[in-house]
């Protein structure tokens, strides 16, 4: 075990701790911000906004990977860093070798599913007939690369359990600078439009996954992917699922929610389409970043969870959330200062540009509660709270999001569609602070002072 590491879990001032493992994960996920942002921004250099409409319509399906990689990845990192904190190093190597080959296997045979049925899923994602062949184009070359998104998405978490913050953000980072650097090659220089972009995206996740593939293999981990680590008893396939399920859902139902959104702003018009999903990446800059935060704090609260250093965890969890809201507070402030801007590097007609800035205002109203928000639930994920995590996943999302969108259709029209997550961001957000002021009194009851 990398004991620099554990003494920054263990020892470090609370703020430098705090920001020791924050810092990394919210530059990482910046990074998968630009390569977000990259993606659509060069598309939109061919000046074809039905090209950026179908990303789009296309992005909750790759989003679904993400979601399913975030199963083991968080779970993983739950498990782990509660296991290490306990002292208990063996389990963790187990969970770590679990996750690898649920990973590839589960990747497969997602993409091979989603190759089959590709007709039926562009239907369901609201792909008209002007988008269909861009959507189809695009997809089908993406889910190709299904298990080393899984890959790379689960061990961007789970190397950070172990302190290794910096090493989970290079994974990202040189994947997704590459998918960077390779889309305006591949877009605009071959010519190959969205059919580059996808392909960019293909390569940064393969490179991304092997990235930490060729790091365990150079054995200065303290964990395994090796198969003869692999187990599922002792609970290491059930406790990683308890908390990585419920992490998981709320990304497949962002999925599901985003594909019911284009679904209804189809009815429309499809410039609300590229509209809409322009609108969210404005709003997903302050989202991106605090999520970096919460998951960058999970492991130093989850050691201290194992640990029972709940002096520790109570300064840390302070300290996190109010890091988080001026943060939050500051980027929300500069998104809606600069939405025009941000909207007009994206979209070049005047009518998706107008849909689009109005769109995005309507989203930022509660974007400064992002950070709370995600503190919040990592900490809940951190105490393995699972039904609590599960709760506050299928909320935000699901039953709070999905009743706003008809309700708000219904009275508000188009705009209803957008003011829905405000609503459900809003919602949430107490329900987060409820479920954690009841779980954290209770666990806190239940288990003996911490030694200090």
């Amino acid at each position: 075990m990398n004991d620099k590491s554990m003494e920054v879990f263990e020892k470090a001032p609370v703020s430098t701790a705090v920001l020791r493992n924050a810092l990394p994960a919210m530059a990482a996920m910046l990074m998968v911000l630009v390569y977000n942002l990259a993606d659509t921004f060069f598309i939109g250099q061919t000046h074809d906004d039905l090209q950026v409409a179908a990303v789009s319509i296309a992005t909750p399906v790759f989003l679904i990977f993400m979601a399913v990689g975030t199963v083991f990845g968080v779970g993983g990192t739950s498990v782990i860093s509660r296991a290490i904190g306990r002292g208990q190093h063996d389990y963790a190597k187990k969970v770590c070798s679990f996750c690898m080959w649920s990973c590839v296997a589960v990747g497969v045979v997602i993409s091979a599913l989603m190759l089959v049925f590709m007709e039926p899923i562009l239907s369901l994602i609201g792909a008209k007939p002007d988008t269909w062949d861009f959507s189809r184009t695009y997809l089908t070359i993406v889910v190709c690369s299904g298990p080393f998104v899984l890959i790379s998405n689960c061990y961007s978490n789970v190397i950070r359990a172990e302190g290794q913050s910096a090493k989970a953000m290079m994974g990202q980072l040189i994947g997704n600078l590459l998918n960077v650097i390779l889309d305006p090659i591949m877009i605009i220089g071959f010519g190959w439009n969205i059919a580059g972009a996808a392909i960019a995206t293909v390569v940064g996740n393969v490179v991304g996954a092997g990235y930490y593939i060729i790091y365990f293999l150079r054995g200065k981990s303290s964990l395994s992917i090796k198969l003869k680590d692999l187990s599922v008893k002792n609970k290491v396939a059930s406790s990683v699922l308890a908390i990585g399920v419920p992490a998981a859902l709320g990304s497949l139902l962002m999925s599901v929610s985003q594909i019911l959104i284009n679904g209804q702003m189809a009815e429309y018009d499809t410039l609300a389409v590229a509209a809409m999903g322009v609108a969210m990446k404005v709003v997903t800059i302050t989202g991106m970043v605090c999520m970096g935060l919460g998951q960058g704090i999970q492991p130093l609260l989850g050691y201290c969870v194992g640990a029972k250093l709940w002096d520790r965890f109570k300064k840390s969890l302070r300290v996190s959330l109010v890091f988080s809201l001026i943060l939050s507070i500051i980027l929300t402030a500069l998104c809606y200062i600069f939405t025009e801007q941000i909207v007009g590097m994206f979209l070049t007609e005047q009518a998706a540009f107008d849909y689009s800035v109005q769109f995005s205002r309507i989203l930022l109203t509660t974007s400064f509660l992002f950070g709370v928000f995600y503190v919040l639930t990592n900490a809940l994920q951190a105490m393995g709270a699972s039904t609590e995590t599960l709760i506050i996943n299928i909320s935000r999302q699901g039953i709070i999001f999905i009743p706003a969108l008809f309700i708000l259709k219904a009275i508000m029209d188009l705009t209803g569609l957008v003011w829905a997550q405000p609503v459900a961001d809003v919602l949430s957000i107490v329900i987060a602070i409820i479920l954690y002021v009841r779980i954290s009194r209770k666990i806190m009851a239940d288990q003996s002072l911490p030694h200090k």
